[in-house]
């Protein structure tokens, strides 16, 4: 047995507890999808009611994301870890156990704490795992988040069509429960840390800066993009996410360092990164409500949730196999490459979507295409964030990233529902699916174009991997500084 045998078997260890981690929070951003009409039922409220469940989960999830990515950075990345998955639990069964909206919503609001999964995840691989890992684990992981969102409509028809929605919660929390314990039990702490403040003020006003205008997207579509109330949530929050950035600077110890984020390998990551959030899960809204249109509108093809869901598995299982080979990409010729070809393929793959769905196996064919560049795409944007940060700030960095991915997601889901809901009498319409796909395409292929233009981060290898960092220690602080771009 060589000497490391060891080390492969718990980095092996390691990445499926982090996998199962992962997918647990990457379920509860979609399984709801499906089970929207049963809720209105069960909680007896209305559409606007109902969008809060999701609404909440979105909120909590992007201001939790970057605040325990560094807390993580500051006390520990497995602590953290576990920390999230036990509140994703808690939230979980607060949200089954409910049979009123708004504690339905405080549950989603605890769940959403779960959005730091995702960042403690990739600093716990750059930390622990052997360099030539680093990037293929990481690959597995971002695949995951898109894996999730596919397999999550698939596993809410299911429950939705067979059992009930309060499954949905049990099941995560089912999830959560093992990943913590599994976490606490066998994934090694992070030997790095950074000893710093918790940026408490900072945290409240990104939380007030991005709860505004998420909520009004979230409501976007049924109270208009131009109402007043849209705009003015939506400038308010602006201005005080500028105030956020510019208090920010002048904090000795932020919650996100500024400079960080304005890197150009940053910057542009995490641009492309908001532009693909856009266009998947604009996806993940139009095939299900496709699919699930009664054949009388003359483009429905009648499905229940589940076999709308099915049309997405396949995807979802290109996605498994190409993050990973995104990763192997990026190792040998740069990450920006996978990032731009999957960019470019999900933009064809929507494209071909908007010119052909009038039936099952285009839609099913058109949409592997479409998942097949998401799982290249998703993969490379962070091996991008974290080849461009040291590794003292992989926690905040990543997390920023998530919470890019998140309000991208929450715009592409509310575009594309306000698209549909332009035909007539708000019932869409066979041009507002051409109209809603070709908007994701041209969103998603500037994603390509702007993954192009990413500058590689000077002082690394033609790689441009973490695996590939000089002699530095052992996925420690790479030699980085402000002044090398």
């Amino acid at each position: 047995m060589t000497h490391s045998d060891p080390v492969d078997r718990h980095s092996t260890r390691t990445l499926l507890i982090l996998a199962l981690a992962a997918l647990a929070y990457a379920l509860a951003q979609t399984t709801v999808v499906p089970a929207i009409p049963e809720l209105m039922r069960g909680l007896h409220t209305d559409q606007t009611g109902v969008t809060w469940t999701l609404t909440a989960y979105l909120v909590a999830a992007a201001v939790f994301t970057p605040l325990l990515g560094r807390l993580g950075d500051m006390y520990g990345k497995r602590r953290m870890l576990v920390v999230a998955l036990v509140a994703f639990c808690v939230g979980s069964i607060i949200a089954a156990a409910s049979t009123d909206l708004w504690l339905v919503v405080a549950g989603r609001v605890v769940q959403g704490v779960g959005g730091g999964i995702f960042p403690l995840c990739f600093a716990i691989i750059r930390d622990e795992f052997p360099r030539e890992k680093v990037s293929r684990g990481i690959g597995l992981l971002s695949a995951i988040a898109g894996i999730g969102g596919g397999l999550g409509l698939v596993l809410g028809g299911l429950l939705v069509d067979y059992a009930s929605y309060r499954w949905i919660f049990w099941i995560g929390a089912l999830m959560g429960a093992l990943g913590a314990a599994a976490a606490q039990l066998f994934v090694p702490e992070s030997p790095i840390r950074t000893p710093a403040r918790l940026d408490v003020r900072g945290a409240v006003v990104l939380a007030v800066g991005l709860t505004l205008p998420l909520v009004a997207i979230a409501n976007a579509s049924s109270v208009g993009w131009s109402s007043p109330r849209t705009l003015l949530l939506i400038a308010l929050g602006l201005l005080v996410l500028a105030g956020w950035v510019a208090m920010e600077r002048r904090t000795p110890q932020p919650l996100v360092a500024i400079s960080t984020l304005a890197r150009p390998p940053v910057l542009m990551t995490n641009i492309a990164t908001l532009l693909v959030g856009f266009g998947m899960f604009g996806s993940f809204i139009l095939i299900p409500t496709l699919a699930e249109a009664p054949t009388s509108t003359g483009y429905g093809f009648g499905y229940d949730a589940t076999q709308a869901g099915l049309l997405l598995l396949p995807g979802s299982i290109a996605m498994l196999l190409l993050g990973p080979m995104s990763g192997v990409i990026g190792s040998r010729v740069g990450n920006k490459v996978p990032l731009a070809v999957g960019g470019a393929v999900t933009a064809c793959g929507l494209a071909l979507l908007a010119v052909a769905h009038s039936t099952p196996t285009e839609v099913l064919l058109f949409a592997l295409l479409m998942s097949a560049g998401i799982g290249l795409a998703f993969a490379a944007m962070p091996n991008l964030i974290l080849e461009a940060v040291p590794a003292n700030q992989t926690g905040e960095a990543t997390g920023f990233n998530a919470l890019v991915r998140s309000v991208g997601s929450s715009l592409g889901s509310q575009v594309s529902a306000t698209v549909l809901a332009a035909g007539a009498k708000g019932v869409p319409t066979s041009a507002g699916f051409t109209h809603a796909f070709a908007v994701s395409a041209v969103v998603t292929g500037f994603a390509g174009v702007v993954a192009t233009l990413i500058p590689r981060v000077k002082g690394r290898t033609t790689s441009g991997t973490l695996g590939d960092v000089g002699a530095a220690a052992p996925l420690g602080e790479p030699a980085l500084s402000g002044e090398e771009f």
